[in-house]
Formats: C-alpha cells, structure tokens, sequence
C-alpha cells in the first residue's frame, strides 16, 4: 500500500481559491501585525484541520498600602521640653484586603546556623562538626552512573496547559515548571503550534527545559514537524506562490487551513524562528529510531541520520520557497506503515538504513491509524479513547500522536515500553 496523502497538506485544491483572499503575513525578520481576513475568514471549500481563537488572561497587582511609611523614614527628634498635646487620632483602617507580615527571625539556607552570641555559656556550644542536609528542591546533580531514563513526548499543537500536566506526572518538571528529572533524557517529536491557544509557549518551555536539563546531567531534545516547517514557510515567504502539483498554492494559505492561530504568528520572533530551523529531523537512542512522520520519505534526504539532517538544515537555509514547499509536503506523508502487508516491510527498510529496532514516531493521530475517526471534525463518535501509545506493524512501529487536537491525549511516555 503507498502511503496516504490524508494528511495536514492534503486537499489543497482548495488553496488555490483562497490565496487570494487571505492577507499577507510579514516578511522574515519583521514585527509587523497581520491583519483580520476580509469577510470572516472562512475559506469557501470545508477545512477538516481549521484552529479556533482564544483569549487573553488579565493579570493584575496589589497596590502597597499609601498609610505606611516608606521603610528608610526614622522617627522625628524630641525636643528639649515637648509640648503637652492631645491624644493623637487613631490609626486609619487597613484596607480589607491587608494582612501585616509577622516579623521573625532571618530564613536562612540549608547547612547555615546562627552565629553564636555571648548570650550562649560556652559548655552549651556544639563540639561536633554539623553535617549541612541538601535542600532536595533545589538539588538536581547529575547522576554518576550513565544516562538517565528516556522519555518521548507526541504532538503538542500548542496545548501548553496539557503539556504541562503529562510532564508533572511523569516527574520531569516540578510544580513550577522547572525541570526536576537530574539525568533524563527527553525528546519531543515535533509540531508544537497551530490548533491549539499556545504554540509560542509550548516552544518556550522546550528551550527552557532544554537549558535547565542540560544544567542538570540530563537533556531535552526535539525533532522537525511538518508544521515548524509550515510556520517557518508561512513566517518567511507569506504568499508567495509555490508549485504544489495541485494549483497555485502558498505556505500562508496552507498555514492557516492547517490551524494557523494569528496569535502565535504575532508573537513569533527570530529566536524562535532560527532555534526551528536547526532542528534535527530523526534522531537513534537506545534502540529507538525517532522521526516525526509516518513516512518512507526520509529516504529520499539520505542514507543516514547525519545525511538526512544535514540536508534538511540546508534546505531550509538555502531558504527557496520552492524546495521549503516539497519538503513540507513530503513531511506531510502519512500511513506508510499502517497496511498489514507493506507496512511492516516499509518500518524494515527505514531501520535498515538508519539503524535501531523500532520506529517511533508522531504525526498521524492514533485515532486515524484505528480508523476510529476520518478527520478532526468529525463529532458523530466523541472523544477517541487513547490510553497510551499504539504499537503495530509486527511491533515494529509506536505511534504517539494521542490526538489532543481532537479531545485525546497528550503521550509523555518511557521507553522502551513495558510488556
């Protein structure tokens, strides 16, 4: 079975009746705003994978309380003979809301005491060397003993709050969001925007987990999606037509039939843009030979990992709208493993090439792969359930893609599997 189109970059056609209609996005490098599209923002032809709007928090601050003095005013001489006076007026009410700090002794680190003082007899004084305890909060050495635990993460689609959630449970952040996992490992499989309310945060949170990991003996990686290149397009060459073998077609059509969300495209910046650019497209670790797409295409970029990914950085800094376009649509190639017969026979060729004993991947939700839905949209059969990844093709593939843009599940799972 050849692998399947139905993909984000499928139906196209469409495209083409609507590149005209969808405004232009700034050229890269620049802040510019893009504005509302005209007449509602609907293309005429159906978009299974369309994004919804989302709103904004408001944040707010207590004000300090005017009545108190500020910290640095000292009290006012006395005179040499004061005057009698009046019984001074009570004190203003605090406001409501106030609560006075109690004053107590100084909050010091683990491993301090307090100095000593004339106040303590000398035969009362330690006279063993106190050991200082760690602050288990904030220790995070590396382990001595070779590399930590693997963990890989499915596809995010800017559901931060969700990302969030399945890192905490599997121990890798703390409450605070700071990496608390010493010496793991943890890769995630691309496509971080569009769907959902938060792309730019989730890619945050990978940079910033990516520097505090490192800091810790462990690291926090990630792999090419379809859809970095599908922003990176849409970012760099907006409308600019591409041959897309159905039609004149543009990376900011494509973008925004995709799931597009405006506010990702406005607070995206060249930090962002260069950290998307460089990243690898498939990885090996422990075995497990870790791409974003169901997809034989890879072969077309290499025969090893080094020469796909380095083909891929240069064909993104070559920056040809063109070439950009064809990789994306080939990224975009989903289901090669899927069929019974030819799947297995495709997952061998690629671990042949490329090494290791399993594929892992994202990409195609696992509710598509079980046929339990077509696209999306669909609302006749709820919510997929999605316990965890799925494995097929003679156990050689693992899909983790839970399908949280269609009320799944977010996958941050341990490998290798447990039986």
């Amino acid at each position: 079975m050849v692998e399947g189109s139905m993909t984000q970059g499928a139906g196209l056609g469409a495209t083409a009746r609507t590149t005209a209609a969808v405004p232009p996005v700034s050229a890269y490098g620049t802040s510019a705003t893009p504005g509302p599209l005209p007449g509602g923002a609907v293309p005429p032809a159906p978009n299974p994978y369309g994004g919804m709007p989302y709103g904004t928090v408001p944040h707010g601050r207590v004000p300090r309380d005017p009545a108190q003095p500020a910290p640095h005013q000292a009290p006012p001489a006395p005179t040499a003979h004061p005057a009698p006076q009046a019984t001074p007026p009570a004190a203003p009410a605090r406001p409501a809301e106030y609560t006075p700090t109690e004053r107590s002794l100084p909050v010091m680190g683990p491993g301090h005491t307090l100095p000593d003082t004339p106040l303590v007899p000398p035969q009362d004084r330690p006279t063993v060397a106190l050991t200082p305890v760690p602050d288990p909060e904030r220790s995070q050495a590396p382990e001595a003993d070779g590399p930590g635990p693997l963990y890989v993460v499915g596809d995010v689609h800017g559901y931060l709050d969700e990302l969030r959630e399945a890192l905490a449970a599997q121990g890798l952040i703390d409450a605070k969001g700071n990496w608390s996992a010493g010496n793991a490992r943890l890769w995630f499989l691309g496509d971080f925007t569009d769907r959902g309310p938060d792309g730019i945060g989730v890619i945050d949170l990978v940079m910033q987990l990516s520097a505090e990991a490192a800091a810790a003996g462990g690291y926090c990686k990630a792999l090419m999606g379809n859809h970095e290149l599908l922003l990176i397009g849409a970012k760099r060459f907006g409308d600019t037509p591409v041959n897309s073998g159905a039609g004149t077609a543009s990376f900011q059509a494509a973008w925004l039939l995709n799931g597009g969300q405006r506010t990702d495209m406005e607070r995206l910046e060249d930090h962002h843009l260069q950290w998307m650019s460089r990243l690898d497209a498939m990885a090996e670790q422990d075995g497990h030979l870790l791409v974003h797409s169901d997809t034989t295409a890879y072969l077309e970029y290499g025969d090893s990992i080094e020469a796909v990914n380095d083909t891929v950085t240069e064909t993104l800094q070559r920056s040809d709208a063109d070439e950009c376009w064809d990789l994306f649509r080939k990224f975009t190639k989903r289901f090669a493993f899927r069929d019974e017969d030819a799947g297995p026979l495709a997952v061998r060729e690629l671990l042949d090439t490329y090494g290791g004993q399993r594929i892992v991947h994202g990409h195609s939700p696992i509710p598509y792969l079980l046929g339990e839905v077509g696209s999306e949209d669909d609302e006749d059969g709820g919510a997929p359930t999605v316990e965890g990844p799925h494995v097929y093709a003679d156990n050689l593939a693992v899909a983790m893609d839970g399908g949280v843009t269609m009320a799944g599940k977010l996958l941050v799972v341990q490998l290798p599997l447990g039986s």
